[in-house]
């Protein structure tokens, strides 16, 4: 049986450009006001996973992703990239989820496509930085955990080792699979998209999309190659309970977005001195301008 790897992606709001309509009257983040992209360290995330299966003559990487519709752009993304296939979390229902809720929809698909030996995610999400989600899995799952994953360093024999990035250094642990593994940003960037797999894959839709286009997701193209099908999952093929999604699922509320622009008052000039370096970075780190 083919090593199962399950990336967790997000297509996030690209919080570089927040303005005024940027939350809604909810308290949730109005994505449609700002542009959509792969959350960037989930993109670090897929590239150790990739690693992996270059590594393994039997290896499969599956992208996981929550969100609207649109949000098949980062399976679609995975694939150039090498990842075999995908499936999208979607339901108007599943709207306004915090991490909690998040991380249950989450787990109940993990274990609905079940037989996955390897769960790896980004450590947060640019439009929430809570680094919650993939922890809460875990916890969910009942799975161990590794987070802050700069590099996975050897995967064999029903464990894993990973080199972590923490504050003041690295640390080097081991776990045992499945487990959990939330990659930090400073691991290696995610490689770029291959051409031959953006021909073979351009064409992957999931059922929605396909019937927006007017076309028939039994038509010949997709029974031949069903490569080209991007599975969805809604609340109706989840064991979950509707308590627990959604915003009534869901008690982190947001009170305002504040679009903070930082500007430079003053300035200082130091001579070519050593003593006058550290003095400043003395400086800097006691009043935690760095540190």
């Amino acid at each position: 049986m083919a090593f199962r790897i399950i990336v967790l992606a997000k297509q996030v709001p690209d919080t570089r450009n927040v303005k005024e309509d940027a939350m809604k009257s909810d308290g949730t983040v109005n994505r449609a006001a700002l542009p959509a992209i792969f959350n960037p360290e989930d993109l670090n995330a897929l590239e150790q996973a990739l690693r992996i299966k270059d590594g393994l003559t039997d290896a499969e990487v599956i992208i996981l992703t929550m969100g609207p519709p649109r949000a098949a752009d980062i399976i679609r993304e995975s694939m150039y990239r090498d990842a075999d296939r995908g499936y999208l979390i979607t339901d108007k229902r599943f709207a306004g989820a915090d991490t909690l809720a998040t991380s249950y929809v989450i787990s109940k698909a993990v274990e609905k496509i079940g037989n996955y030996d390897l769960i790896i995610s980004g450590r947060q999400a640019i439009d929430g930085d809570t680094a919650q989600v993939g922890p809460q899995t875990a916890e969910k799952l009942n799975i161990p955990q590794i987070t802050y994953a700069e590099e996975i360093l050897s995967v064999e024999k029903g464990k894993i080792t990973v080199k972590r990035r923490l504050e003041r250094g690295v640390e080097v642990v081991e776990s045992t699979l499945p487990a959990l593994v939330t990659v930090h940003g400073s691991a290696a960037p995610c490689r770029p998209k291959n051409a031959k797999l953006l021909m073979k894959y351009k064409h992957a839709k999931t059922p929605t999309e396909l019937q927006t286009i007017n076309d028939d997701y039994t038509n010949q193209s997709i029974r031949n190659k069903p490569y080209l099908n991007i599975e969805e999952l809604s609340l109706d093929d989840l064991s979950c309970e509707e308590c627990k999604i959604g915003l009534a699922g869901s008690p982190t509320k947001v009170k305002k977005i504040e679009n903070v622009i930082l500007q430079a008052k003053d300035a200082k000039v130091l001579k070519d001195s050593e003593v006058e370096i550290k003095n400043f970075m003395t400086e800097l780190i006691t009043n935690h301008t760095l540190g």
